[in-house]
């Protein structure tokens, strides 16, 4: 499906972005009230800047619990396991109290609490801080739990299964520049450059497949506080600026795209997909599979 040819874009706000669905044939009211109501659940459930979600409610269990997730979301547990330790640890979901007390908080203070930091003394560890069976997860005390790296991409592709539930065959969803393609025809991506608006530093051809991307300069407060922590030492990174990812679903190239900022790629070799990064110093690096073209 090129974009071109494509006669019908539904456009929504959802977890607090924007949202576009490409497809042959436009979504009917039936099918955008069943999104919505996915994500408004998704959004619920995993929120740490809702009052009301679940995630908020565990960050604020002082003996901690046991909690219910959606039957859906297993599969977003399951990779979450895979790469904290496929990272050792430089990807952990358990990040989100530091992500507050670094500012990116619910009541977005940008501001970091420094005496908050300094008093900090235990750091919660996803594989002995959670203990999970299935879709149920057990604590012990508070915890800020935060799937920035790759909930997003999961989704879009939840999204992506409802319309193919449906029977949409074809179609192209976008969760801000989180892309799930499905279709005969390959649609042509340009990658975009982290500190260049409006300019890219390649195009890959998506079919069938995902492409995630992430960078520093994306979601930045002061001078050197952003949203990619290295879960080791519970810092913002410094070595790379931005990453791209292709992989088959879009939960996967989201949460590689954000180990490729922490991690070397040949420890993530478990994982099927292909990727190109940009470091610090301007040099960018690439899979011997990508299928796309740079422009260096």
């Amino acid at each position: 499906m090129k974009r071109a040819d494509a006669r019908s874009v539904f456009r929504f706000k959802a977890i607090g972005t924007d949202w576009a669905i490409t497809t042959e044939n436009p979504v009917l009211d039936g099918l955008r009230q069943r999104i919505g109501a996915l994500t408004e659940d998704f959004d619920h459930v995993w929120s740490r800047f809702r009052a009301d979600s679940l995630i908020t409610r565990i960050a604020h269990a002082e003996n901690g619990g046991q909690y219910e997730f959606p039957e859906c979301d297993v599969a977003l547990f399951e990779l979450y396991d895979r790469l904290v330790a496929a990272t050792g640890g430089a990807v952990d979901p358990l990040v989100g109290r530091d992500l507050e007390l670094l500012g990116y908080d619910a009541d977005y203070t940008l501001a970091p609490d420094e005496g908050g930091i300094a008093r900090r003394q235990r750091r919660e560890y996803w594989l002995s801080d959670i203990d999970r069976t299935e879709s149920t997860i057990t604590t012990v005390r508070p915890v800020v739990i935060d799937v920035g790296a790759a909930g997003k991409g999961h989704l879009v592709d939840l999204i992506a299964q409802t319309l193919l539930d449906v029977g949409i065959g074809a179609f192209l969803v976008d969760g801000s520049g989180d892309l799930r393609h499905c279709g005969p025809e390959p649609l042509t991506v340009g990658l975009a450059h982290p500190s260049l608006p409006g300019r890219v530093i390649g195009t890959v051809p998506l079919r069938n497949a995902a492409l995630c991307a992430s960078a520093t300069t994306r979601r930045a407060w002061g001078k050197g506080l952003h949203h990619v922590l290295d879960g080791r030492t519970r810092q913002p990174v410094t070595d790379v600026i931005a990453t791209w990812v292709m992989a088959a679903d879009a939960a996967t190239a989201d949460g590689l795209a954000t180990a490729l900022f922490v991690s070397a790629p040949e420890s993530l070799r478990s994982f099927e997909f292909s990727w190109v990064r940009m470091l610090a110093d301007g040099r960018v690096q690439w899979s011997n599979d990508f299928a796309g073209e740079l422009f260096l």
